[in-house]
């Protein structure tokens, strides 16, 4: 497996097709897939053998107090692979983050005891949620 931090055409097509079979990302454009790498300060991406975009997460930091990580997503036949482990590995052990003082993510229920494995936690006091749709 390789590990990319730049992204090329093809690999955001990848993503853009990786999107396309989870609920939280079908329906997103090629056009937005393409806004969000750019708009983000760290993508990861990791490709097989044959160069397939098999995992991918990306952060939105002030590079001090908070690190937001979003769209952790792993191919599915190369889930409980450790590709998902590696994408947060990699975030959290990422030079550019070192000072951040929380790391912080959004995940299903079914999902919170993987990330608990690596540390998250959901105790963050009263702190919820809250969203505006546009």
């Amino acid at each position: 497996m390789e590990v990319i931090y730049q992204f090329k055409t093809k690999q955001i097509e990848q993503l853009h097709h990786l999107y396309q079979s989870e609920w939280w990302s079908k329906g997103r454009s090629l056009e937005e897939t393409h806004r969000c790498i750019h708009g983000s300060q760290i993508c990861i991406g990791i490709l097989d053998k044959a160069e397939t975009l098999v995992g991918f997460a990306r952060v939105i930091t002030d590079f001090t107090f908070k690190a937001f990580i979003f769209d952790v997503i792993v191919a599915k036949d190369h889930r409980a692979s450790g590709v998902g482990k590696t994408l947060l590995d990699l975030i959290r052990s990422h030079q550019d983050l070192k000072y951040v003082r929380h790391l912080e993510l959004y995940c299903l229920p079914e999902l919170e005891a993987f990330y608990e494995k690596l540390g998250f936690s959901s105790k963050v006091g009263r702190v919820k949620l809250m969203r505006i749709t546009r």
